[in-house]
């Protein structure tokens, strides 16, 4: 019924730039509110980190690892959030995923959850 689609992972230098985007749906006939957004990351053999949240009032929290290089930003209209990288780093390298607080309303009633975007890969190497 909802989810989040993520689109822009990819290889890229270090130093590069990469930008990643986020988008929830819901089916039709009913309205998709999401709240606090994030970005997740998960390397190899490493447990899953919190790299960047939103508010749906545009109020951020970073990650100490990417403070200064990395700019989440949200269209609440679209129910996207984004995260442009800059300045990467082989350590950066790992899995991103787009995580939302969400509230359904349907005919039915209204629904609250957590969701989870299927994960895209950055990999930051020469």
């Amino acid at each position: 019924q909802v989810q989040l689609a993520e689109s822009g992972g990819g290889l890229v230098q270090p130093g590069g730039s990469l930008r990643l985007s986020c988008e929830g749906s819901a089916v039709f006939g009913s309205t998709l509110r999401l709240n606090t957004m994030a970005w997740y990351r998960q390397s190899s053999g490493k447990e899953r980190e919190l790299v960047a949240d939103i508010t749906s009032e545009g109020n951020t929290n970073y990650g100490a690892a990417v403070k200064g290089r990395f700019t989440i930003s949200r269209d609440n209209a679209k129910n996207a959030a984004y995260l442009q990288m800059n300045s990467l780093r082989p350590e950066d390298t790992a899995v991103y995923y787009c995580n939302a607080d969400y509230l359904l309303f349907a005919d039915s009633g209204t629904v609250a959850g957590r969701l989870w975007g299927q994960g895209a890969q950055v990999t930051v190497s020469s």
